[in-house]
């Protein structure tokens, strides 16, 4: 008998949980989580099938690299395996400072504070740095770590056409008279692969005396000199009051981190509620991550091949006749449109060797499902042609492409 099933002959309070499931199988919503037997890379293993992996994040294949593996075996060794406390009681070790010490640097700011996830580093900054007389001014597709961060602070929140700078210039317009206002948007956004106009974005806000915060998470590694994001790509240092990135993506190990001015640092670490609430890393992520500094520094050619994967990925996908939106980066969607028809060619393609996952609404609109592939710097050629063949294959076979 299931101990966590109700008793008979009462209600089931959950009972509208299970609806909703039947709901999401009805819409051709509902997935099961693919399980990862063994390392991250451009090829792996789940489920028991062979893939070529288009769907992680380890744009630099760091997951795996040497240095990270010896840095996190040697804080082990050294440190333990956990911290033991929340940073602002017993939990903040050298490690930890070091490496906020490191990021500082690496963005060209005056400091920088490391937070458990890049959801509690957007999610906490927002929600401690603004309060219910306060305006929000976000992207119509920022993350939803963005969104829940602006609905805890208790502010206004006016959402903007995705990258429309002119309707963000008359809201800042109509909205003059707040004392304090935030602009915020992705650097890249993780659904279409775009990048923010940032430059134009940042020019607007300075001009009418709100915050600007970026989140940087999918441009960490990615753009910029030696992956140092969208800042640094449109060459903003100085003009962007928040940064926010990732520790989990590029840097292929786990966290987030802000980046700003010593006074806000310093006040995240008073009100910041996921730093304050929350135990720190354990020595061996903040050791890796400070490994994946030096990598990022070391070994700019994997940079380099990242591009050129994803230039040929992308010609590849569109030169077959499929969507791939307005992507500018190896974020490349394969717009489907029906969420029914778009998890079955996913599902096809595994199938088939090839791993991208179906994407569909509430993380997309309703009518713009979608395959999201990403390729990563260790990917090969051969895998990527080998990708594409089954792909366009797929299409064909499926009537997504003629």
């Amino acid at each position: 008998m299931n101990p966590s099933a109700p008793t008979p002959g009462t209600i089931d309070p959950l009972a509208y949980l299970g609806a909703s499931l039947e709901e999401l199988k009805r819409d051709g919503l509902y997935r099961t989580l693919r399980v990862l037997e063994g390392e991250q890379k451009g090829s792996a293993r789940f489920d028991g099938h062979d893939v070529i992996n288009l769907s992680s994040n380890n744009y630099l294949g760091l997951t795996t690299h040497p240095a990270l593996r010896e840095a996190a075996l040697r804080a082990v060794k050294d440190l333990g395996v956990g911290s033991g406390s929340v940073r602002t009681i017993a939990g903040t070790m050298d490690l930890h400072m070091e490496l906020e010490r490191r990021i500082a640097r690496f963005k060209q700011t005056e400091s920088a504070v490391v937070f458990q996830s890049g959801f509690a580093a957007n999610a906490g900054t927002v929600s401690a740095i603004l309060g219910k007389d306060d305006l929000i001014l976000s992207d119509a597709l920022n993350h939803a770590s963005i969104i829940d961060g602006a609905r805890l602070s208790r502010a206004t929140i006016k959402v903007f056409p995705h990258r429309d700078v002119a309707a963000l210039r008359a809201l800042l317009e109509e909205t003059k008279d707040v004392k304090r206002r935030l602009v915020i948007t992705d650097g890249v956004f993780s659904m279409d692969g775009d990048i923010a106009p940032l430059r134009e974005i940042t020019a607007a806000a300075r001009e009418h005396g709100a915050i600007m915060m970026v989140d940087d998470a999918h441009a960490s590694g990615v753009l910029g000199r030696n992956g140092r994001g969208t800042v640094d790509h449109f060459d903003l240092h100085g003009q962007v009051d928040i940064q926010v990135g990732t520790l989990s993506k590029a840097i292929g190990v786990l966290g987030g981190y802000v980046c700003g001015t010593k006074a806000l640092i310093e006040f995240l670490y008073h009100r910041g509620r996921p730093f304050l609430f929350s135990t720190s890393h354990p020595p061996a992520v903040a050791a890796a991550c400070l490994a994946a500094f030096d990598i990022l520094e070391q070994e700019p050619e994997r940079i380099e091949r990242l591009w050129a994967n994803t230039k040929q990925m992308k010609s590849g996908l569109q030169g077959l006749g499929f969507d791939t939106g307005i992507s500018e980066t190896p974020i490349t969607p394969i717009i489907v449109g029906d969420a029914d028809l778009a998890m079955r060619f996913s599902d096809l393609l595994f199938e088939r060797g090839v791993f991208a996952q179906g994407i569909g609404f509430p993380t997309v609109p309703k009518g713009k499902a979608r395959l999201r592939t990403i390729v990563t710097a260790t990917h090969t050629e051969k895998e990527l042609s080998r990708a594409l063949e089954i792909i366009g294959a797929a299409g064909h076979e499926l009537g997504i492409v003629r």
